[in-house]
């Protein structure tokens, strides 16, 4: 098929709306959720394989952290890149070719873990899977063209949830064959996705449509990487989503090697958290849009920075029950702060837009002009949180043989993020312009 392509797209029109665009957005929404979902599962694929690694392997704890911090690495870089390609080949063409592209890594991994495999190998394959990792800004950057304002914090939120889904639904896939067959078996999990991988490029080629009004924007890349709120968004979402896949891909091995979990055990255990934070991501986004993405946001880091103390007490008792309950807890706020600190971006750049004197589709279309180039950018920051995140576990490991002393970094952290959300977008003095001030409580 040569591409459908629409010539014209006005969201913010609500004749339009009604009458064509929302039944168009949400049919796209769904398929590129697909896609996304499938790519999350390719990106976090080695938090599960890593789990099939035995003594046999000759692989210890510190080797496992930098595997899968390799794959988070690799997934961060190149969403920059994902992000200007919809507007380069449409979102429609791209999202086809990424989901295929997956294959790539997939079909890697099948034909190379067994024992005997070199270390360098798997630190290969496991970069490879990080082209999945890519395929969320891709997804968010097209989703965002689709939809109005006002429902972007529901859509990007659903849109992004939906893709962090794939990170549980492969770790309960890797938890049904460990349990079923035993931890022998890593290749079924990878079978398993080839022919996932090509329902989502055909049903990409079938429903989905590339929006000829997107276009890639130089003057607004660099415009948005000068303003100083993408860079406090980014460190905003490394708190969030940083914290989201860091944990996602450490947490199996962080019961593995401080309380002593089987394989088949910590597969039991580490899909909870990550399933719970993706399916509460669309709330973040729905409260975002009822309260305030900043209100929202600044609730989520103090709830974070609370559980984190209690994970810390659960660490060094070697309670796991309690450990249990604060990192789930993690878990799910983090969910909610994904949503919240996405629909911030729009909204942010959208009130800039009101404070320069545009009104109506002039301010709409500025702020998605730049939250659109701003959001690449930040969604790869925010991704080399969860690398931070695994490479703290690796030393706090490697130094004391637990995680105590990472916790106590992120904990730190958060406090950075609670103080940054107050001071910039909820603090009345804050010195920004007049029109401005007005809205940056209710980005």
């Amino acid at each position: 098929m040569a591409g459908r392509w629409i010539e014209t797209w006005d969201p913010e029109d609500e004749t339009f709306w009604r009458e064509k665009g929302e039944r168009v957005a949400r049919r796209n929404l769904w398929f590129s959720v697909l896609s996304e979902h499938i790519g999350f599962s390719i990106w976090t694929l080695w938090s599960v394989m890593v789990l099939f690694m035995g003594p046999e392997y000759g692989i210890d704890p510190a080797g496992k952290f930098f595997l899968i911090s390799t794959a988070t690495l690799v997934g961060a870089l190149v969403r920059v890149p994902y992000t200007f390609a919809v507007a380069r080949f449409g979102g429609r063409n791209w999202t086809i070719f990424s989901a295929v592209s997956l294959l790539v890594p997939t079909l890697a991994a099948f034909w190379v873990m067994e024992p005997g495999t070199s270390y360098g190998t798997f630190v290969a394959v496991a970069a490879l899977t990080g082209i999945g990792g890519g395929n969320f800004a891709s997804s968010m950057t097209n989703i965002n063209a689709f939809f109005p304002l006002r429902h972007k914090g529901w859509a990007l939120g659903l849109n992004a949830g939906g893709g962090n889904i794939g990170v549980p639904v492969v770790q309960l896939v890797g938890l049904l064959v460990i349990g079923t067959l035993g931890a022998s078996h890593p290749r079924i999990v990878l079978g398993v996705y080839i022919p996932l991988i090509v329902l989502a490029a055909v049903c990409a080629a079938l429903y989905m449509d590339n929006l000829r009004p997107v276009k890639n924007d130089t003057g607004a890349a660099l415009e948005a990487v000068r303003d100083p709120h993408t860079w406090i968004m980014s460190v905003l979402y490394i708190g969030t989503f940083g914290s989201f896949i860091g944990y996602s891909f450490a947490f199996g091995l962080v019961l593995q090697t401080q309380f002593g979990r089987t394989p088949l055990q910590a597969a039991s255990l580490t899909f909870v958290g990550p399933l719970l934070g993706s399916l509460i991501r669309p709330v973040g986004g729905r409260l975002a849009d009822r309260y305030g993405g900043a209100r929202i946001t600044l609730a989520t880091f103090v709830a974070m920075a609370a559980a984190t103390g209690v994970v810390i007490h659960a660490s060094g008792t070697a309670s796991l029950p309690v450990f249990l309950t604060g990192f789930t807890a993690l878990f799910v706020l983090t969910g909610l702060g994904n949503g919240s600190t996405y629909k911030m971006i729009p909204g942010i750049f959208h009130t800039k837009a009101l404070a320069r004197g545009l009104d109506g589709e002039a301010a709409a279309a500025h702020g998605r002009r730049l939250s659109g180039a701003a959001m690449g950018l930040i969604g790869a920051v925010g991704a080399l949180g969860g690398l931070a995140i695994n490479l703290a576990f690796r030393q706090s490991f490697q130094a004391s043989g637990a995680g105590t002393a990472a916790f106590w970094s992120f904990l730190a952290f958060y406090g950075v993020c609670i103080t940054l959300t107050w001071a910039v977008y909820l603090r009345r003095a804050a010195p920004v312009p007049a029109r401005a001030q007005l809205g940056y409580a209710e980005v």
